[in-house]
C-alpha cells in the first residue's frame, strides 16, 4: 500500500501553499494525499474552493503526490443534486474512493438504520459514477452505544457491503477497539484506514508510529483480510511527527 497522509493535518498550510506543503510531505516519503472536499470543509480549505477537480489533481500531481481518496461531509452528499456535482468533482480529481466523514450516529437504532439506508443510496450513486463509497468513523461510534452495542456494529449490519465500504480510524484503540479485530471479523469490508498511535503512559498523546500502543505488525497482517487499499497517517495534534511516521512505514518494507 502506498504511504499516504490526510490533508486535514496540514489544513492551514496546504490551503495557503499547496504545492510547497505537499512537496515537503513527498520528500518525507509520502506518495498519496487524501483530500478534504474544499467545498464541504470551508473555513481552513476555503482558498481551494476556486479549483476544479481537474485543477486540484494537477496541483497534487505536480507536487509529487497522487490522490485516490477524499473526504466529503454528510451535507454534501445527502442531496442528490449536490451529490451529482460532487461525483463530477471527484471524477475530475481522479478519485477511486469517496469517503463520508461522519453522520451515521443517532439516538435510536431505528434512526441509525434510516441513516444507513441514506448512505447506501449515496453508495449506489457513487458506484454508478465509477468509484467506491466509504464511511469514516470517529471514537463516538464506539463510545456511544445502543442496546449495549457500539453504534459502529449496528452500522455494519445495515450498510450494504456491495455499496459502502469502511475507512477505519485507528484512534478507536483509545476507546478499547482495535482495527485489526474488525478487519478479521468483517473481511473485505474495509478500503482504507487513518493511522494514529499513542504513548503507552498517556493515551491522549500522539507519538511516532512504532513507539506507541498499536501493534502494527498485527494491524498490517489483518489489513490484508480486511481489504485495505490505502493508509493515511493522521497525527492531527502533533504534525511534527509526520516525518517520523513516514520513516517508520518505509522501514516495514
Amino acid at each position: 500500500m502506498p504511504i499516504g497522509f490526510q490533508s486535514y493535518v496540514f489544513r492551514e498550510e496546504i490551503s495557503q501553499k499547496p504545492q510547497e506543503t505537499m512537496g515537503r510531505l513527498a520528500s518525507y516519503g509520502y506518495r498519496t494525499v487524501e483530500w478534504c472536499s474544499p467545498k464541504g470543509y470551508q473555513g481552513p480549505f476555503t482558498p481551494l474552493v476556486k479549483y476544479s477537480g481537474k485543477e486540484l489533481k494537477k496541483i497534487t500531481n505536480d507536487s509529487g503526490l497522487e490522490t485516490d481518496s477524499c473526504h466529503f461531509t454528510w451535507n454534501e452528499i445527502m442531496d442528490d443534486n449536490s451529490l451529482a456535482e460532487r461525483i463530477e468533482f471527484a471524477s475530475q480529481l481522479g478519485l477511486k474512493h469517496m469517503v463520508c466523514s461522519g453522520g451515521l450516529m443517532a439516538k435510536t437504532a431505528d434512526e441509525v438504520k434510516k441513516r444507513c439506508q441514506q448512505m447506501n443510496h449515496f453508495g449506489g450513486m457513487v458506484k454508478k459514477g465509477g468509484m467506491v463509497a466509504g464511511y469514516h468513523n470517529h471514537n463516538g461510534e464506539f463510545d456511544e452505544k445502543l442496546d449495549a452495542r457500539p453504534q459502529y456494529d449496528l452500522m455494519l449490519e445495515h450498510l450494504d457491503p456491495s455499496l459502502v465500504k469502511m475507512q477505519f480510524q485507528v484512534a478507536a484503540i483509545t476507546s478499547g477497539y482495535k482495527a485489526q479485530d474488525y478487519f478479521r471479523r468483517f473481511p473485505g469490508r474495509f478500503i482504507s484506514a487513518h493511522l494514529q498511535d499513542y504513548a503507552p503512559d498517556d493515551h491522549t498523546k500522539e507519538v511516532v508510529m512504532g513507539a506507541g500502543i498499536v501493534d502494527w505488525k498485527d494491524f498490517f497482517a489483518a489489513a490484508k483480510v480486511g481489504g485495505l487499499k490505502y493508509i493515511f497517517v493522521e497525527m492531527e495534534s502533533n504534525p511534527a511527527i509526520m516525518e517520523g511516521c513516514a520513516r517508520f512505514l518505509k522501514s516495514l518494507g
